[in-house]
């Protein structure tokens, strides 16, 4: 179990901090904000149609749940059903995510219930949390996580930064996502390094640079 602090950020959600990587999970310009910037508006709004075919989300790093929370959210106005499968090499402990103080924040009682919902849920196995959201919690890390090619509509690639998790940032991560997507499928995330962007061009991947979230200027998405 790593060791993490509370912190609160600029939207008045929550985040955690890694002191021995001196890293956040979250921009302390907003968790929120970025969580919904880089990761719903970016990757899974552009991928929604008005059909019951579903669409399959990839999260590398649950984390807090922050996106997987406003995921379930927009799920509940969508047409499509989600199956959001979502791998975590560090869970949080009970007694992290009671810190989180996410009755602060989401001041809606349904999405707070929800927030619960996802971390009670049990790992290893698909959970039905509505009629149009399914997780699947996964322990492990991704390099050793086999996933069936050709399945994501959208990953979210929210792994620590390249320099503080060097291992999340090769060739070979990238391009066993690509395997794992979809035609016509996309990759978003908050980092726009080069190497980054290089790494995904030699994995296949067709690489754009987006406006970032407050306090960011640019942000990645690629697509198969």
């Amino acid at each position: 179990m790593i060791e993490v602090e509370v912190r609160t950020t600029g939207d008045g959600s929550s985040t955690l901090y890694v002191p021995a990587l001196d890293e956040h999970y979250h921009s302390m310009h907003g968790a929120v904000q970025e969580a919904r910037h880089v990761y719903l508006q970016a990757g899974l709004e552009p991928m929604l149609t008005r059909s019951n075919v579903p669409l399959w989300v990839l999260e590398v790093g649950f984390g807090t749940g922050l996106n997987a929370l406003l995921t379930l959210q927009r799920s509940l106005t969508a047409e499509q059903p989600i199956f959001y499968d979502t791998i975590e090499k560090n869970p949080l402990s009970k007694a992290v995510i009671g810190q989180l103080g996410a009755e602060r924040y989401l001041l809606n009682p349904e999405l707070l219930d929800y927030q619960q919902q996802l971390h009670a849920a049990a790992w290893s196995v698909p959970v039905a949390l509505t009629t149009r959201f399914a997780l699947h919690k996964i322990p492990g890390a991704l390099q050793d996580t086999p996933l069936t090619e050709e399945t994501y509509n959208v990953i979210y690639f929210d792994a620590f930064a390249p320099e503080k998790q060097p291992d999340m940032w090769t060739d070979e991560v990238f391009a066993q996502l690509y395997q794992a997507t979809a035609p016509g499928g996309v990759l978003v995330s908050y980092c726009a390094k080069g190497s980054f962007r290089r790494s995904l061009k030699a994995a296949g991947w067709h690489v754009e640079k987006l406006a970032g979230p407050v306090g960011k200027r640019e942000m990645t998405r690629a697509r198969k």
